[in-house]
């Protein structure tokens, strides 16, 4: 079997890949249940792992250009599938496929995390916002001495 080791790096990468997605769900959690310490606590797995993925990924690739190059044919899975035999083009197709799927599952957790965390920025944003209005109002129960304008002072 010629591709022993691209199709080995790949179930490497999918179990990695498995144990992400496990993480990120535990992330999208703490996210929307606003646990700050339980997200503090997750971030350093999810780094590590993505780490590795890109380890893999890019181990991969460069066994997959030195496949390429000794079966003569360009460095991308169609190309490697269609000079190997049948039943080791349809393992590798099948690999492929599922490495295919799990990196879009992936992505979209991703997304859907960053998205939360941006939210939440804003949110806090938002609230910062009104607690300064708050405590520059003349009246009121967070109210502070307000000094003249600066520009005012210095036009007189």
């Amino acid at each position: 079997m010629k591709t022993r080791e691209l199709q080995q790096l790949w179930w490497d990468w999918l179990g990695t890949s498995e144990r992400l997605l496990r993480s990120l769900y535990e992330q999208t959690a703490a996210l929307t249940l606003r646990d700050v310490t339980r997200v503090e606590r997750i971030q350093p797995e999810l780094d590590q792992m993505m780490s590795k993925l890109r380890e893999i990924d890019n181990q991969a690739v460069a066994l997959a250009h030195k496949l390429a190059g000794e079966l003569g044919t360009e460095p991308s899975l169609r190309g490697l599938v269609s000079v190997l035999e049948k039943a080791e083009a349809q393992n590798l197709q099948g690999l492929g496929n599922r490495v295919t799927v799990a990196s879009r599952n992936v992505q979209d957790v991703l997304k859907k995390n960053r998205k939360l965390i941006e939210n939440e920025m804003t949110y806090i944003n938002g609230s910062m916002t009104l607690i300064a209005r708050a405590a520059v109002q003349a009246k009121g129960p967070f109210s502070m001495p307000q000094p003249n304008s600066i520009l005012v002072d210095q036009a007189a």
